[in-house]
């Protein structure tokens, strides 16, 4: 009777934007790229969180991302702002395009890749050579994620922790619940099942338990990573506020240029 995944795609959308408020990263992003217009691209771009911010900023911005419930969204943020292009296409799988000035792997993305066709380490230094490969010479990547010196007390609580619950704008009520977390580490890798539940309409509670896992990208490796694909490291910070990576800061925020 309903159909069920993408009313969970729906709900998870609208959930992320509730959840995503913050500017600082978005803010940060235009600073390092400047004021001159640039070509940029937006990869893994959802809602348009950054994508919109930079078409108002006078760059000609061009995003994608593989879910269409997010896609759908950057209209209701964008408005009457123009000066951006939208596509749905898979980072992994598809091909990104060339000649941008700047690349953004933004908002957590090294830490979120989703792929069923490699090792999660091997997605992520594909990643890495895709925004090279798409740069022009002198153009920069920008990498921005969740990093800690600690890990192994970063992702140390095995229970269960609810990342989103709420109604969304149709009246569909849901959560996102984590559970069973495990992290090892000699691979950096952390598994966990993700729980999507849904409240549906005619009484039944719609269910989804995902078993995802996630492998945690240290700064040496990262740096490796960026000099092989032809990328000089420009600037590295801990946070929003420029302190450099260190115990107190919960970042790992990267500048890099081509050629």
């Amino acid at each position: 009777m309903y159909n069920e995944d993408q009313l969970f795609s729906k709900w998870a959308a609208e959930m992320y934007d509730r959840d995503e408020t913050g500017a600082e990263d978005v803010d940060f992003a235009l600073y390092l790229i400047g004021l001159r217009p640039r070509r940029v691209l937006d990869v893994a771009c959802g809602s348009g969180r950054f994508l919109v911010p930079l078409a108002r900023a006078g760059h000609t911005a061009e995003g994608f991302d593989f879910d269409p419930a997010m896609l759908e969204r950057i209209p209701l943020r964008a408005g009457d702002t123009g000066g951006f292009k939208v596509r749905q296409a898979d980072a992994v799988r598809d091909i990104w395009g060339g000649g941008f000035d700047v690349v953004l792997l933004a908002a957590n993305l090294l830490f979120n890749i989703v792929s069923d066709t490699m090792s999660y380490p091997a997605a992520q230094r594909l990643l890495i050579d895709k925004a090279a490969a798409a740069l022009r010479p002198g153009g920069h990547v920008f990498i921005d994620y969740d990093y800690t010196l600690h890990p192994e007390r970063r992702f140390a609580d095995s229970g269960p922790r609810v990342i989103w619950e709420g109604m969304d704008s149709s009246g569909q009520g849901g959560r996102m619940t984590l559970l069973d977390s495990s992290y090892d580490q000699r691979t950096r890798i952390l598994r966990f099942t993700r729980r999507l539940e849904l409240d549906l309409p005619d009484g039944r509670v719609a269910v989804q338990d995902i078993p995802s896992y996630k492998h945690f990208a240290t700064l040496d490796l990262l740096h490796t990573w960026l000099g092989r694909a032809g990328l000089t490291l420009e600037g590295e910070w801990g946070d929003y506020d420029r302190r450099p990576i260190g115990e107190g800061t919960s970042r790992a925020i990267l500048w890099a240029r081509k050629g």
